[in-house]
């Protein structure tokens, strides 16, 4: 027998997809000053639909930078209390000639919603709202007491987010937090999530001259910054894939046999996978795919650039150039230790002939997992075998969601991935998109969920 909720929910979708459509032309990047009107415009769509659904005290939380907004329904006393998260900022859309369609214009074919946003998080947050307004509207209330928690920096690392939750504990006390974000693994395997990689970025500078030089004039006898800054960064790696800062591996424990054997019994396969992506193989020697992704740490460079970059040449030696890092973190490693060593490193690298300078303002998140039996993973796992017919398979991530270290940290609670967007979805890249079919199984498992949360006397 169809839930009446969700039979009311489903009815919506096109009114849902229609206000995803309105979330998606709201350019929220929060990296960018110059978007702060589409900041605003998502914040407004969503306080807008959080008050026409039932939620009360709806208000926004400061916490330096981009608001985050905050909402509540407190009619279930004496029951657990849920935080809801999900976050209204996306990534910059560039390269912008690589999209099929304008990433700011939501497009419909083959059965997905293209545009920024769409699956990171726009999409699967909405689902959640619309699923939790269909159960408000059919059943006059919800099974446990629920707060929502919007987050505007979720792209730039969540640097505002722990100040937010020191400053308002009350607002947002709760017993567990269910994540909107996070992103299933596999569209064709029931899975959750349970434990993400931690982060940590860092750019840095070199300068060799007091400013860009003639090449012909001074080629060959005065350092050249990109140069420079090319073999530091080659440095970062030996010739077996492992990072080469000083103890980065310090504190990690190989995986045993039984996780070994976990993994391996998990249907995948690596070279399906990587046609996706394009990509051949490379990573850490001695380890599997799904062990580098899930449970090894990892170094990227994510931007270098310097000198001349326009049509054409410039015969130019640079004074400058500049690099973007970013880390992956595993259980045992320790943030600041980390960055510490990192700084320490490139500052060992760098060559008597070249000025280092180092800015590391993002936050520094540590790995999380959710223990096994927790109450609110067991809950959601059980949805998901009502809503798809099988019990879905705890697997880990390898990206990371700084709300998992810092809610654990703050508010003393876990944080459990509930998002119906997609791995392969093209997070952060052109023509990201998010499948129609994910609004519908969304909702369903959503709901789902707060069914059977309508029996559980403990979140955590």
């Amino acid at each position: 027998m169809t839930d009446p909720a969700l039979t009311r929910a489903l009815a919506g979708r096109q009114t849902l997809i229609a206000q995803l459509s309105d979330l998606i032309a709201c350019p929220s990047v929060s990296a960018d000053p110059a978007s702060e009107p589409g900041m605003e415009a998502a914040r407004r769509l969503f306080e807008a639909f959080l008050a026409e659904t039932g939620f009360h005290h709806i208000r926004r939380l400061d916490g330096g930078g981009h608001p985050a907004i905050a909402a509540e329904w407190m009619g279930a006393p004496g029951r657990p209390t849920l935080l809801v998260y999900g976050h209204y900022d996306v990534q910059p859309p560039d390269p912008l000639d690589r999209w099929t369609t304008p990433p700011f214009a939501a497009s419909i074919r083959d059965g997905r919603i293209h545009g920024r946003g769409a699956a990171d998080d726009k999409g699967p947050l909405l689902v959640a709202l619309a699923a939790l307004a269909a159960v408000l509207a059919e059943d006059g209330g919800l099974p446990v007491n629920v707060r929502i928690l919007i987050e505007g920096e979720e792209e730039l690392g969540s640097r505002s987010l722990e100040r937010i939750l020191s400053d308002h504990l009350e607002t947002l006390a709760c017993d567990a937090v269910l994540s909107a974000d996070g992103a299933r693994w596999r569209a064709d395997l029931p899975t959750l999530n349970m434990a993400t990689r931690g982060i940590g970025t860092l750019e840095f500078s070199v300068r060799t001259a007091a400013k860009d030089l003639h090449s012909g004039r001074y080629g060959g006898v005065v350092p050249n910054a990109l140069h420079v800054i090319s073999c530091i960064l080659a440095a970062l790696h030996d010739d077996q894939g492992r990072v080469t800062i000083p103890n980065f591996y310090d504190g990690i424990a190989d995986p045993d046999v039984a996780l070994r054997e976990e993994l391996a019994a998990i249907p995948f396969s690596v070279d399906d996978w990587l046609a996706g992506a394009g990509a051949a193989p490379v990573g850490e020697a001695g380890f599997g795919t799904l062990e580098r992704l899930w449970l090894r740490p990892c170094l990227d460079v994510n931007g270098l650039y310097g000198g001349y970059c326009g049509p054409g040449s410039k015969t130019v030696i640079p004074s400058e150039a500049h690099a973007k890092l970013s880390l992956r973190l595993v259980p045992g490693q320790h943030p600041e230790n980390i960055r510490s060593s990192l700084v320490a490193h490139l500052k060992a690298l760098c060559p008597d002939h070249a000025d280092l300078a180092v800015s590391t303002d993002s936050l520094w998140t540590a790995a999380t997992a959710v223990r096994r039996d927790h109450p609110l993973l067991k809950a959601a796992g059980d949805a998901l075998a009502r809503t798809s017919g099988a019990a879905p398979l705890l697997v880990r991530i390898g990206a990371s969601l700084p709300i998992c270290d810092i809610v654990r940290r703050i508010l003393g609670c876990d944080v459990v991935m509930f998002s119906f967007a997609t791995a392969d979805e093209n997070f952060h890249a052109p023509d990201e998109f998010f499948r129609l079919s994910s609004i519908d199984e969304g909702l369903a498992a959503w709901i789902a969920l707060l069914r059977v949360l309508e029996g559980s006397e403990n979140l955590s």
